[in-house]
């Protein structure tokens, strides 16, 4: 019993430090103009929708793979479990209970990503240009780079225009890929702690409890300026 106590004692202490990390937000002045992303909920997996420019000048191999496309969606999960054409019960035991290694699933968005993703659950964010560089800066960070700082391509993606890309850290059940969208939304500025956010739902309860504090602080500061826009209203 205490051997069983002590593992997850341990794997939650480990997990507080896994990679990738969310990236320490630095606030910055208010900017004109708001940066509007999309969390997606495909069922047990949740990914990032971000558009494209900024993400494919720091990631030029993005560029080169999907090239002029106004989105792309990110998401982070284990290797072998996330890249197989079938699922099987050994794989998918290997992902939860043993740390394995990483990628990352890019898929380019033609269009908004609540019209791209019709029967997937779609939640809209306005970030500020500070909100969404630390963002970027994360997803950055989430991706393997060679001695060049280069990406590297692995195997096409799973649905749509896709790759998948050698990523950063292990999978394993207390690191999974909602909690890397966690950690996303932590290095953006929000009040999120990643550490039990394990499971798709968990990350949409929080998106639209914070859509709804937004909501409700722009409706009682109506007569001040606001330093982000209402959930619905990037601009």
């Amino acid at each position: 019993m205490k051997v069983k106590l002590l593992i997850v004692i341990l794997s939650l202490l480990t997990a507080c430090s896994s990679k990738p990390y969310a990236v320490k937000y630095i606030e910055m002045p208010a900017v004109t103009g708001m940066e509007e992303i999309y969390i997606v909920n495909h069922g047990w997996h949740t990914g990032i929708v971000v558009p494209a420019k900024k993400i494919q000048n720091q990631l030029p191999k993005l560029r080169e793979r999907f090239g002029d496309i106004p989105y792309i969606e990110f998401g982070w999960g284990d290797k072998d479990y996330y890249q197989a054409k079938e699922i099987t019960t050994g794989l998918t035991l290997n992902a939860i209970l043993w740390p394995t290694e990483s990628v990352i699933h890019a898929v380019a968005v033609p269009k908004k990503a609540d019209k791209y993703f019709a029967n997937s659950v779609v939640e809209i964010l306005c970030l500020s240009g500070g909100e969404y560089s630390s963002l970027l800066r994360f997803i950055s960070d989430s991706f393997y780079k060679d001695e060049h700082g280069e990406i590297l391509e692995l195997k096409g993606g799973i649905y749509g225009n896709s790759q998948f890309y050698k990523g950063v850290g292990n999978f394993y059940f207390m690191n999974t890929c909602n909690k890397w969208t966690a950690k996303g939304l932590k290095s953006a500025g929000m009040d999120i702690s990643p550490t039990f956010k394990l499971t798709a739902d968990s990350i949409m309860d929080y998106v639209k409890e914070y859509r709804q504090a937004l909501t409700i602080s722009s409706t009682e500061h109506s007569n001040a300026a606001p330093l982000r826009s209402t959930p619905f209203e990037c601009r």
